[in-house]
């Protein structure tokens, strides 16, 4: 594996960074603080051509690859995780999965304009009683004609009252269990759409989440994506995509917390020198850089093979799992390096503890995580080709 970035990707950080500097960071602690949710981010990331970073140029993206998306989420959440995961939801759950799925003209009406950030994408698969129980989701679509009638209620979902699109999963027959899901393109101005945000978040205070509300909609059939029965096998190649995009904004996460304390170590003195200087402070930087480094070599080696074409199933749960096991880590020892400081807003780290847990728990809990990679190594998982990959990058 070549672990040199290209002068592009090298651009693209920069640029990212940089929006990230002007754009989030004078505003994010009011933004957080009030539970604010500004829509105008993601109109300047799309004029930065950010939107739509790894579809191709043909569907209305910018035609980088699988791991530039990586430096993009890595980049955002180094601001805040709420604008990683309403692009990870965007471009990693619907976008990418209108690619690998989505017949033409569905990527004509759909893809191109989510792509070129005139439209926003979003995911509807958790349910208040289906979340690591996929299979449990009680949401129906029965067909009627031309048209699926949709019924059912979807919670936790990410660009709940801003997006335009909603990539939903729902029964169109129940006696076949996850056989029986199937995937529909759900448009807010349908007939039936309702949405509602959730309050209360301990973090992602700044993001959009919320409940979507499904009565008797009338969706028309070539709004299904693939056939009937082929939503279980959909939503497990989605969350291929969304877990490779957490991971990496979990890698700006740990890089924020690295910022922010050593700043601080080198501000901070106790006891007559710099607190950098005591081992135990060390053994935490050096926890954070340790976790750094070896999540990036995780996630870019799971870009590597969406690059390729290649499934990556395993090595994207890896990368999901520990990355975000260690940003959750990194900010529990951010905090502690901060001290008394560290548990009011007065500096950034008590931001970062509150939005790293979701990450742990959402797109495959840890456990999930946990049994994934077990069963990999012992032989009881193994993942079939699917019929319809990701297209791979071409340079």
């Amino acid at each position: 594996m070549n672990f040199d970035f290209s002068d592009e990707q090298n651009m693209l950080r920069n640029t990212v960074r940089d929006f990230v500097d002007k754009e989030v960071m004078p505003c994010i602690g009011e933004w957080d603080a009030n539970g604010h949710f500004d829509k105008s981010v993601y109109q300047k990331l799309a004029r930065l051509g950010l939107m739509g970073v790894c579809i191709p140029e043909k569907y209305g993206g910018s035609g980088m690859d699988y791991n530039s998306l990586a430096i993009v989420c890595e980049e955002l959440e180094r601001g805040d995780t709420a604008f990683r995961t309403a692009v990870s939801v965007h471009t990693g759950l619907n976008s990418m999965t209108l690619l690998q799925f989505g017949t033409d003209q569905q990527k004509q009406k759909y893809l191109l304009p989510q792509a070129k950030g005139e439209k926003l994408g979003a995911f509807g698969l958790t349910e208040p009683n289906a979340g690591s129980d996929v299979a449990a989701l009680q949401t129906t679509a029965v067909l009627k004609g031309d048209s699926y009638i949709l019924n059912g209620q979807k919670t936790w979902i990410s660009l709940c009252d801003t997006a335009d699109h909603f990539l939903v999963f729902a029964y169109t027959d129940k006696s076949k269990d996850h056989h029986g899901i199937s995937a529909f393109i759900v448009e807010r101005t349908m007939k039936g759409f309702s949405s509602k945000a959730t309050k209360g978040k301990l973090g992602i205070r700044a993001g959009n989440t919320g409940e979507l509300f499904f009565d008797h909609i009338d969706v028309p059939v070539e709004n299904r994506l693939g056939e009937e029965g082929d939503g279980f096998k959909i939503a497990m190649a989605a969350l291929d995509n969304g877990r490779f995009t957490v991971a990496a904004g979990a890698c700006g996460q740990i890089m924020a917390c690295l910022e922010a304390s050593v700043s601080y170590c080198h501000d901070r003195k106790t006891f007559g020198k710099e607190i950098g200087k005591h081992q135990l402070v060390q053994q935490m930087i050096a926890k954070m850089e340790a976790g750094l480094q070896m999540s990036r070599l995780l996630v870019y080696r799971a870009g590597e093979l969406k690059n390729k074409g290649v499934r990556n199933t395993r090595e994207t749960s890896l990368a999901k799992w520990q990355a975000c096991d260690f940003a959750n880590q990194s900010a529990d020892d951010a905090v502690q390096i901060h001290g008394a400081y560290g548990y009011s807003n007065e500096y950034p780290v008590e931001r970062y503890l509150r939005n790293s847990k979701a990450p742990v728990i959402y797109e495959g809990t840890r456990e999930i995580h946990t049994i994934m990679q077990a069963e990999y190594v012992l032989g009881y998982r193994k993942d079939r080709p699917l019929n319809k990959m990701l297209p791979p990058w071409k340079e």
